[in-house]
């Protein structure tokens, strides 16, 4: 297995330093540019869940355990992540239970290839993927112009 791990700037040396140790296995950047590469390369994603991830991880389809912020404003990464979770498109690790509960999550996904086909169809079914249409279209029709 091989980690891709963005961490932000803020965590960057930290975890540098604390996966010096496995570097041929664990990739850790303060901020992927192509994310695009990055969902490619990835059989699982684990991600926090705001509403941009979400978007995308729906888009990609990549199987996802969700460890919401706890502190975003009014939890709304719980709901955002929830959303999925009860559309089988998705898993959800609270942040206080990740470093207990995170791993032994992420293994069984990994060997289950069925929960990974299941969280992928349901991922696709819920990608909008006309967004930049829809909203260039009502952006138009505010303003009163046609397309």
């Amino acid at each position: 297995m091989q980690v891709v791990w963005q961490t932000g700037k803020p965590y960057y040396e930290q975890a540098k330093s604390r996966t010096a140790s496995f570097k041929d296995r664990v990739k850790v950047f303060d901020f992927i540019k192509e994310m695009d590469k990055a969902y490619a390369a990835a059989d699982v994603v684990i991600s926090r869940a705001g509403a941009l991830a979400i978007a995308e991880l729906c888009i990609v389809a990549k199987p996802v355990i969700f460890v919401p912020f706890p502190f975003a404003a009014e939890d709304h990464q719980t709901s955002n992540a929830l959303a999925l979770v009860e559309h089988n498109a998705a898993m959800m690790v609270k942040n206080s239970d990740a470093k207990t509960d995170l791993v032994a999550k992420l293994k069984k996904l990994l060997k289950d290839k069925a929960m990974q086909e299941l969280m992928h169809n349901n991922l696709q079914a819920l990608a909008i993927k006309d967004a930049d249409e829809r909203i260039a279209k009502t952006v138009l029709e505010i303003s009163g112009k046609k397309l």
